[in-house]
């Protein structure tokens, strides 16, 4: 099930060290929920046709310029039109300080009013960034991700079909733990998705017959990873006799999550087959593909040569 997310101001006054000018009310019950900010050019003139109040709004040098410039009549009645109209925040870049007007309305209106050092382009990259990571779609998926040569793997399978047997051999193996049992998954971009495990199960894995182990204590802190965008996703299931599994890896199977399609790959799992190792050899391939490379397509070419086929 998707979950909309949303950030409360005080987390981003801690991570951006603004300064508080104004606060209706504590931080940490006022919420950003969209990753979009805006500098309010056309508001501050008075155009408000597609004015989006729940954005954070950036009063830059442009902005400040503009509002100096005015006689204090006009400036009064442009800043008591922008800040009724209830912004989520307003936020004094390059360390102009707000005119008493700006303060004098935010009170009335209750509109949060911060301050930062920071130029406007540099605070408005860096917001973006964490509010895309933050309010991302997401989505939690029963599996586990480990991280195999760089390769981002979801592995997704029925309860006991060895997931977290096959991650711990990866992890011995030299590769990272991500999550497992349960992985939180975001869409950080159209192209991206990022998972990570809930805070409480961070590190940890469950054995059957063992119990609950801390990965990072048992092999120290490069066996752990918190977060890894995810690049193939590998479906673990019981070898099913008769069924006919892909041999040579020219159907290429996809799996949707939060709109993304992501390269699928399904494993069957019976005794005597080493899983890790097959994981491994999954990841460098995809890799391969990724740099251009597709071991099976080449193969079948020539295939297709030698029985004097034309591909």
């Amino acid at each position: 099930m998707e979950v909309k997310n949303r950030i409360s101001l005080s987390s981003l006054i801690k991570e951006f060290k603004f300064e508080e000018i104004y606060l209706p009310a504590a931080a940490d019950e006022i919420y950003v929920t969209v990753p979009e900010v805006d500098r309010p050019g056309l508001a501050l003139s008075g155009f408000f046709d597609f004015f989006e109040h729940y954005r954070i709004q950036l009063i830059g040098i442009a902005e400040y310029t503009y509002l100096s410039a005015m006689s204090e009549e006009q400036r009064d009645l442009h800043i008591r039109d922008f800040v009724a109209h209830k912004p989520v925040a307003i936020i004094f870049t390059s360390d102009n300080k707000p005119f008493p007007e700006f303060i004098k309305y935010c009170i009335e209106y209750e509109v949060p009013l911060l301050l930062t050092e920071e130029l406007t382009s540099a605070t408005m990259a860096a917001l973006f960034a964490s509010l895309n990571v933050h309010l991302a779609p997401c989505i939690t998926r029963h599996g586990v991700l480990v991280e195999v040569y760089g390769e981002g793997i979801l592995i997704l399978g029925d309860s006991g079909v060895g997931k977290s047997e096959t991650a711990i051999e990866l992890v011995k193996r030299g590769h990272r733990l991500i999550a497992d049992d349960a992985v939180e998954i975001k869409r950080v971009s159209k192209k991206a998705l990022v998972g990570q495990a809930p805070e409480i199960l961070r590190h940890y894995v469950e054995l059957r017959g063992i119990g609950i182990i801390d990965v990072k204590r048992l092999y120290g802190i490069s066996a752990v990873k918190n977060t890894e965008k995810i690049d193939l996703v590998i479906n673990l299931e019981s070898w099913v006799q008769g069924k006919m599994y892909d041999r040579l890896g020219l159907d290429e199977q996809k799996i949707d999550i939060l709109g993304i399609e992501l390269p699928s790959l399904t494993i069957p799992v019976r005794p005597g087959r080493n899983l890790a190792i097959i994981l491994e050899i999954a990841a460098m391939n995809n890799r391969q593909k990724k740099m251009g490379y597709n071991t099976a397509e080449e193969f079948n070419k020539r295939l297709m040569a030698m029985m004097g086929i034309e591909g």
